[in-house]
Formats: structure tokens, C-alpha cells, sequence
């Protein structure tokens, strides 16, 4: 066996080039994974790198840990005033349209390639959820932006259709292997996973937020070690009583990242940067578990099925999912298209390996390449077919300001980041022309990439970004200010404006 200290090395070496080749996955707009399976595969037995990997086990465990802290850093991130109107279609997706893909995926592979129907079945649960870290990292990449309500619909869809995929993969494998699958075991076993695990993940949230608050600890650093122990808690606390882990910490995040507590933002980046860390390592881990020359066997079969879940399943299962809302064609098309697989197909891939099924390798292999093909086809694919498509929206301005309160959430004070928007009635007035309401100062202006430090003499310009210190009383007082248009001298309707207000 390697000294530890090689192992260091090694993995370290592999996480620095993940790292640095995330460049050319925003060049080339394909998904970062793909990028991180090729290293691992190329550090593999079958490849330059000669690293012996086939420990399924420890794959797994890889895999978990790292959805943990995937799934909790994207709910830290969501909003829950933009998911609230796509609850229900997201749902809808997120259980009728797996449910639909497995059985549509299934039924191929078992009438037209001729596999059993129990077996064909389980290969279309494993593949039938998409991956929310793959799409986006594409639409960031490419700087693509979408109307309407497509971005948080496609946020919740792949974010909590992780679930259903997961109870359709256990409970065929369950059936596979003992034959007993009842109707009652399966109403027990949709209970425990998602209603018991959305319970879990609520009340652990609501815990988590107000615990921020109550124990102020005297080091910052413990807030976001606090945290990493909170999720794993929730998550294991859900699965140790048969419970979905995977709803009960998106769930968790989602109440967490709505509410107000001290260090939120700096938990978030915390957070962002251990979710990118959990993606590198889970899929070169995953990279190093496949054999690439064992994948010369199912180049067929897997473009095949490739083919029919890109170009059938996916939208046939998006077409019916959302039949009574009123989403257009083109949404509904797009919404199809942007059905990348990711993390958690390759992970609920390494099930019947873990399992002993005797047809587990074929499986884990047909998995792993109709990954990287929908990958490969669709992810540089989506901002062009946004804009074929007329999905494609406005671009938004965001910035990053680095001032945050953290002292007290119970300040009567609050850091408004406003963005001056076009034809703004401040733009080009000096600061001590602008009659501020009492107790109100602008700190920082951030303008062209650089930060600067303001005085009663400088002058704002559209596309600003402002931090302003406010007392919480003149809040619609400083918004009025800003809102107001040049030409018309009117305040913008709030439902309309372009200005970005959010608190830090």
C-alpha cells in the first residue's frame, strides 16, 4: 500500500488540475463533470495514471458526502419567493416525470434490446433524474439567462427530483433480488422518504436558523464547521430511521438559506466553495471507479439510449408532466432539452454493484457513458438552443460586494446593495445632491470591476452598484430615491423596475 503521504500528493495533484482545466469547461460550455470524470479516468488502471481503483463502497460513500454539502449549498442559494411559483410544476416533474422517464426508458430496453423487464426497468429509475450543478454551470459559463419562471423551475425540478429516482432504484433492486415487493411496503416506503423526510428537513432547518442567532459564538470560524456538522446530522438522522437524507437536507437548506441569521453570507460562500470541492472529488472518484476499456461494450447500446432519452423520454415525460400549465411549447421543449445527467445517476449506478447483481458492471458502465453523451450532446448545446428556442432573457448585473453585517440580525441598521438602472434620475448627480433621508449612507460604489470609496462629490453613472447603510424605518424612503426616472420624473412600479435591491 502507498505511504499516506503519496496518497496526499496524489489527490491533491488531481484536484489542482480539475481546478485548472474548470477554464476550458466555460470556453467550450460543457459541463465541469464532464472534465472531472476524464481526469479520473485518465489516473485510472486504464489509463497514464495507473491508479488501481475498485472499491464500489468507498465510491458510494464518496458520492453521499459529497450530495450533503451539493445539496445543501443550492438551497442555501434559492429563493423561496422565485421557487414558490413553480412548486407545483416542479413537482409534478420531479415525481410524474421521473416516474414516467424510468417506465418509458424501461420499456425500450426491454422490448427492443431485449433485457427482463425488472432489470430494464431499474436501468430506466437510475437514469431518470437530471442534474441541477450541470445545467448551470453551462448557463453561468455562457452567460445565458432565461425568461419567465424556466430558471427557478429547472433549479427546484433538479434539485428534488433526486428522490424518486432513488426510491424507484431501491425498491427494483429490493425486487430483483427477494421478489417480495408489496403495495403496502411501497405506500411505507414513498412515506418514509419523502414525507418523513421533508418533516426532518423542516424542523432541522428551522433549528439550525434560530441556533445561528442563540449561540453567537465568540469565533466566526465555528459557523461554518457548525454548519458542515448540521448537515451531515440532518442527513444521517433522516436516512438512519429509513428516511430520504437527500429531501430532508435540501429541505433543511431551503428554510436555512430563507431565513435571517448571523454570518449568512459568509456560511453561503463557505458553502459554495465546499459544494465545488464535493463535485471534483465525487466525480473523480467516479472517473477512477469505471474502466474505460470496458465501456468499448455498450458504445451501442448506450447511444441508443442516449438517442431515445434525449430525443423521446425526456419530452414525451415533460410533455404530459406539465400538460395543465400554462408553460409554451418552446418552455416545454426547452425544459426537455435541459435534462443533463450528472452526479446521481453514476452514484445510483454503483447500487446494483453494491448489491451483487450479477448484471451491476454492465449496468455501472451503460450508466456512466449515456452520462457523458447527454452531457456532451446537451450541454454546449443550451445556450444556443435558448436562444433558437426565444427562452432567452435579459442579462442580469450582479456584483460582489465585500462588506456583510454579521455583528447583529436585531440592528434597527440595515445594507441595501442597489444597481442604478437605466435612464435613473440619480444617474449623473453628485452624493450631496441626492437628499438622503436621515440615518442613511451610501459606503461603497462599485463600478467597472473596482470599488470606489465615496465623497459628497462623487457622481453616480447607470450600472452603479451602491451599498447603502439605512435605518430599516427609511427603507421605502432611499428605494423612492432611486427608483425615480429621468424623463418622466416618475417613481418606477416595483413590479417593473430593473433595480436590484436585496439585503447583504
Amino acid at each position: 500500500m502507498l505511504p499516506f503521504e503519496y496518497i496526499l500528493l496524489v489527490l491533491s495533484v488531481l484536484i489542482l488540475i480539475s481546478i485548472s482545466l474548470t477554464k476550458i469547461s466555460e470556453n467550450l460550455g460543457l459541463p465541469a463533470l464532464i472534465l472531472f470524470l476524464v481526469v479520473g479516468m485518465l489516473a485510472g488502471s486504464d489509463g497514464p495514471g495507473k491508479i488501481h481503483f475498485d472499491n464500489v463502497y468507498i465510491a458510494q460513500y464518496v458520492g453521499i458526502i459529497a450530495l450533503i454539502f451539493i445539496l445543501f449549498s443550492g438551497g442555501l442559494e434559492t429563493k423561496w419567493k422565485d421557487v414558490k411559483p413553480v412548486l407545483y410544476p416542479a413537482a409534478i416533474l420531479s415525481t410524474l416525470g421521473v416516474f414516467l422517464t424510468a417506465v418509458l426508458m424501461g420499456l425500450f430496453i426491454h422490448y427492443i434490446i431485449g433485457l427482463n423487464l425488472t432489470e430494464s426497468l431499474l436501468i430506466g429509475a437510475i437514469i431518470s433524474s437530471t442534474d441541477a450543478a450541470a445545467v448551470f454551470s453551462v448557463l453561468r459559463a455562457k452567460g445565458t439567462f432565461l425568461k419567465g419562471k424556466l430558471k427557478p423551475l429547472l433549479e427546484l425540478e433538479s434539485g428534488s427530483n433526486d428522490p424518486a429516482a432513488i426510491l424507484l432504484t431501491v425498491m427494483l433492486i429490493q425486487l430483483i433480488k427477494q421478489g417480495d415487493v408489496t403495495f403496502f411496503g411501497i405506500i411505507s416506503f414513498l412515506f418514509l422518504q419523502i414525507v418523513l423526510g421533508s418533516l426532518i428537513g423542516y424542523g432541522g432547518g428551522k433549528i439550525l436558523a434560530a441556533s445561528f442567532n442563540k449561540f453567537k459564538f465568540s469565533y466566526p470560524s465555528l459557523y461554518p464547521v457548525y454548519s458542515i456538522a448540521s448537515a451531515v446530522f440532518i442527513y444521517a438522522s433522516a436516512a438512519a430511521i429509513g428516511s430520504s437524507g437527500i429531501i430532508a437536507v435540501y429541505i433543511a437548506a431551503l428554510v436555512v438559506g430563507n431565513s435571517e441569521f448571523i454570518q449568512k453570507k459568509s456560511i453561503i460562500r463557505f458553502f459554495d466553495g465546499l459544494a465545488l470541492l464535493g463535485q471534483i472529488v465525487m466525480f473523480l472518484t467516479l472517473g477512477l471507479l469505471v474502466f474505460p476499456s470496458q465501456l468499448y461494450n455498450v458504445i451501442g447500446i448506450g447511444l441508443l439510449l442516449s438517442a431515445v432519452l434525449i430525443f423521446f423520454a425526456r419530452p414525451l415525460s415533460v410533455f404530459i408532466a406539465l400538460i395543465f400549465h400554462k408553460f409554451s411549447i418552446n418552455e416545454k421543449l426547452f425544459i426537455s432539452w435541459v435534462g443533463l445527467r450528472g452526479a446521481v445517476p453514476v452514484i445510483l449506478a454503483t447500487f446494483p454493484l453494491a448489491a451483487g447483481l450479477e448484471i451491476g458492471p454492465y449496468i455501472f458502465n451503460l450508466i456512466f457513458f449515456i452520462t457523458i453523451t447527454s452531457a456532451l450532446v446537451q450541454g454546449w448545446s443550451i445556450p444556443l438552443a435558448a436562444k433558437l428556442l426565444k427562452v432567452k432573457g435579459k442579462s442580469e448585473i450582479y456584483s460582489k460586494l465585500p462588506i456583510e453585517m454579521t455583528d447583529s440580525v436585531k440592528t434597527n441598521n440595515e445594507l441595501l446593495d442597489l444597481i442604478i438602472p437605466p435612464n435613473s434620475a440619480v444617474a449623473g448627480r453628485s452624493l450631496a445632491e441626492l437628499n438622503l433621508p436621515p440615518e442613511s449612507l451610501i459606503t461603497v460604489i462599485y463600478r467597472d470591476n473596482d470599488y470606489i470609496v465615496p465623497s459628497g462629490g462623487s457622481v453616480l453613472e447607470e450600472g452603479d452598484t451602491i451599498l447603502v447603510l439605512v435605518n430599516k424605518d427609511n427603507i421605502e424612503a432611499v428605494k423612492k430615491v432611486f427608483t425615480r426616472l429621468k424623463s418622466t420624473d416618475k417613481v418606477i412600479d416595483p413590479a417593473k423596475r430593473t433595480l436590484n435591491i436585496k439585503k447583504i
